[in-house]
């Protein structure tokens, strides 16, 4: 069962980013709008992995729908993206709150102290740990996009050597 986010990002690449920038409540309604859902059945019917090629085709044109939006409303989500994570880490620097870093040590050490259970098999796998390891490793993508970076221009810099590998030009 792959994550909803990575099965949306490969259907409705901009519906994906703008999930996970500040107007992500705007992704959520092109979503419920388009498959006429809650966003909790979205999420089910989209990690259940048994999505219909009706499904499909209302997931691809909700993208249509959030970029011409976007482009009206002159967003950038991406931009918007990381301005959001600037503001966060600038709001740390003047602060100096020691809350985030403890948080951001606590999700590390749990996140890998599971792991480590898990493979040396000190803790009996169920569903509530794997629902918990699901959860910390989310939240440690986003403390490392946080101190260290997104990996948005990585996947920029491969999707223009793949482009120039088959001979087209990149996104």
């Amino acid at each position: 069962m792959a994550d909803w986010i990575d099965t949306i990002e490969k259907l409705a690449p901009t519906v994906a980013t703008a999930l996970g920038s500040p107007v992500a409540g705007m992704a959520v309604g092109a979503l419920e709008s388009a498959l006429g859902m809650s966003a909790q059945d979205v999420k089910a019917t989209v990690e259940s992995g048994k999505l219909t090629a009706d499904q499909v085709a209302a997931i691809q044109q909700s993208e249509l729908a959030i970029k011409a939006k976007a482009q009206e409303l002159g967003l950038d989500f991406e931009k918007l993206a990381v301005e959001d994570r600037t503001s966060a880490r600038n709001m740390q620097m003047n602060v100096k709150s020691w809350v985030p870093p403890f948080l951001a040590l606590s999700v590390t050490v749990g996140f890998f102290g599971i792991l480590v259970g898990m493979m040396t098999q000190k803790f009996a796998t169920s569903d509530a740990l794997m629902l918990m390891l699901g959860s910390l490793g989310t939240a440690w993508t986003g403390i490392i996009a946080f101190y260290f970076g997104s990996s948005a221009g990585s996947q920029a810099k491969d999707e223009a050597i793949h482009a120039k590998l088959n001979g087209g030009e990149p996104k």
